[in-house]
């Protein structure tokens, strides 16, 4: 299927878009990507995605090809945002697929949004705040996005922050981060960070309805299992589904993973 890109005015603020029309009709799934990654970041999982689901991805406001926003944000503002979003792409309901920082947001539009969000899908993410942390040398280096802008760089701590594949291949973040995605502003980045502090969906998870799907790594640096685990237990209609890699593994193992993402948006 053709993906079109396009530029969406929301609040104010031209969002960069990316809409993968589906071959049949139902809710599109909305991606919801890591910190300071654009939306081409997952090109891999959209590849291997079943083809009659509609999928909807978007540069958060300072990252990749949306411009900065004009003040910080929480989770909360950012919810209503996409919520505008969505509403302005024609779609009344949709279902929401959150990786690592954009889990944070994928929480919470389940609980701010409950009648437009339908199913849930939470992959390498945790709890915000109030979470099983990384040690404090892996989360030092997320403190920067130097990863995604310097390519050398990137490498080198690809294996001590992501795990999984790529610590015998380093070289596949270079390809996932610098061959085709593109770059935000460090005030973008920035405001990202300042979205979480503070932030913490451990009280609200009990009262998410949706059914959820919880993937996480084996072996994860940055968010460690245990946070999967406690997110399954608090969620009232929640699976847990353990796969073999890393933190990137939506994208690294996408062809296992996307299978089992659409199996569960079509059941």
């Amino acid at each position: 299927m053709t993906t079109e890109l396009r530029q969406v005015t929301v609040l104010g603020h031209d969002v960069r878009v990316s809409v993968r029309p589906g071959t049949e009709p139902g809710p599109p799934l909305l991606l919801c990507n890591g910190i300071g990654a654009s939306l081409d970041l997952l090109q891999p999982f959209v590849d291997e995605l079943d083809e009659r689901i509609t999928v909807v991805r978007f540069d958060v406001p300072g990252v990749g090809g949306s411009p900065d926003p004009k003040t910080p944000y929480s989770f909360a503002l950012l919810a209503m945002f996409v919520g505008r979003m969505m509403t302005a792409l024609g779609f009344a309901t949709y279902d929401v697929l959150g990786i690592s920082w954009g889990g944070g947001l994928a929480q919470q539009l389940a609980f701010q949004h409950p009648r437009r969000c339908r199913r849930v899908v939470l992959v390498s993410t945790g709890t915000g705040s109030l979470m099983v942390p990384a040690s404090p040398r892996v989360l030092s280096k997320m403190v920067t996005p130097r990863r995604y802008r310097d390519a050398g760089y990137a490498v080198t701590v690809a294996a001590e922050l992501y795990g999984g594949q790529v610590r015998e291949r380093p070289d596949l973040v270079k390809r996932l981060m610098h061959d085709h995605s593109r770059v935000g502003s460090r005030r973008g980045y920035l405001f990202q960070l300042l979205a979480g502090v503070g932030w913490s969906s451990l009280p609200a998870l009990p009262f998410v309805r949706q059914p959820t799907l919880i993937l996480a790594g084996d072996d994860d640096p940055l968010i460690p299992l245990a946070n999967a685990r406690i997110m399954q237990r608090l969620l009232p209609n929640a699976t847990l589904h353990v796969f073999s890699d890393g933190h990137l593994g939506l994208v690294t193992s996408a062809a296992e993973l996307a299978p089992r993402v659409a199996a569960f948006l079509r059941s």
